[in-house]
């Protein structure tokens, strides 16, 4: 059987933390306030020269290095984002140019949220296909400029930066045991698009426009929806939440990640959590807390890690692979 393995990852983040504090004096919260809500203790705010490529640049050269390969390496580079440099070309040709590639092909994906769950598993199936033999699979994103510096309740969520991975392709017995990419599950809803959306864009407004979100109506629904993609990939692979090593999930709400952990069964000390110090990322989210978990020792090498994201849409995905 042929599998994409990862082969290295990568993360980047803005020079500038902005604290909780900061937000008292923008506006009408607290410190305590957002951490009780969410978990969220500080988030990085992107700079006038720091954007969603560059960001996805220097994640995409620091997967590059902890895999020790370049960028003649790479067939195919997929980059999952909401925040793209420019309404067209994609960003992720921007990314090419800036690591000196001339060959292979790039594309942006869009699922908010789940873009990077989407985009690696856009990847693998590329890969698998005979598309190439090596994908730069990265999620950048620089969400403090759509958000509304007014509105307590989207404001204080999000954050900027990036993260990045190296999928290879490999031939292997097709077992569990084996290192890849095992089972994947995507789902979107249409219907509810309105609970977490931005209120502009080229086609209606001809303006990037700001986000919105019905807080209450995305946390109602966000349990659920992870459930039910996390099972899809238990369901094909046989595995079980006792077999794993780590849970890399979204990091939007440590009440959400807390929920969804406990209504699966996973294990507390299983679940890895940087939604404190990045806050929500949206498509850069799992690879940031990804690389951190892979960086400090967390995750080794024949680890069983599941990822799972939901974004707005509603989108929602999971992978289960074996590191």
């Amino acid at each position: 059987m042929i599998r994409s393995v990862v082969r290295g990852v990568g993360t980047a983040l803005p020079r500038r933390i902005m604290k909780n504090a900061e937000f008292e004096t923008l506006v009408d919260t607290t410190d305590e306030w957002i951490v009780q809500r969410t978990g969220i203790e500080q988030r990085y705010i992107a700079a006038d020269d720091e954007t969603t490529a560059s960001l996805g640049e220097a994640a995409a050269r620091a997967a590059l290095d902890h895999a020790g390969l370049t960028p003649d390496d790479i067939d195919i580079i997929v980059l999952a984002t909401s925040t793209p440099n420019n309404t067209f070309p994609a960003t992720a040709v921007e990314i090419q140019q800036r690591l000196g590639m001339h060959h292979g092909f790039a594309f942006d994906l869009q699922a908010v949220c789940s873009g990077f769950v989407f985009a690696v598993t856009t990847a693998d199936a590329h890969l698998r296909a005979g598309l190439g033999k090596r994908a730069l699979v990265i999620g950048s994103e620089t969400f403090s400029r759509i958000l509304d510096w007014t509105d307590r309740t989207t404001s204080v969520l999000f954050g900027d930066g990036a993260g990045a991975v190296i999928l290879e392709i490999e031939e292997n017995q097709g077992t569990p045991a084996d290192r890849g990419i095992i089972a994947c599950s995507l789902r979107s809803d249409g219907s509810h698009r309105d609970k977490l959306y931005v209120d502009g864009g080229p086609s209606t407004t001809g303006t990037v426009g700001v986000l919105r979100m019905e807080g209450r109506e995305v946390f109602k629904h966000a349990v659920g929806m992870i459930t039910d993609v996390v099972e899809d990939v238990f369901a094909q692979s046989g595995i079980t939440a006792d077999d794993l090593d780590w849970f890399v999930p979204h990091q939007a709400n440590k009440r959400i990640i807390d929920a969804s952990a406990r209504k699966l069964g996973i294990a507390e000390e299983k679940v890895v959590i940087t939604v404190n110090l990045h806050g929500n990322t949206s498509a850069a989210s799992v690879p940031l807390a990804l690389g951190t978990a892979v960086k400090d020792g967390r995750i080794k090498q024949g680890d069983l890690v599941l990822l799972e994201a939901m974004g707005g849409g509603f989108t929602w995905g999971a992978i289960l692979l074996r590191w």
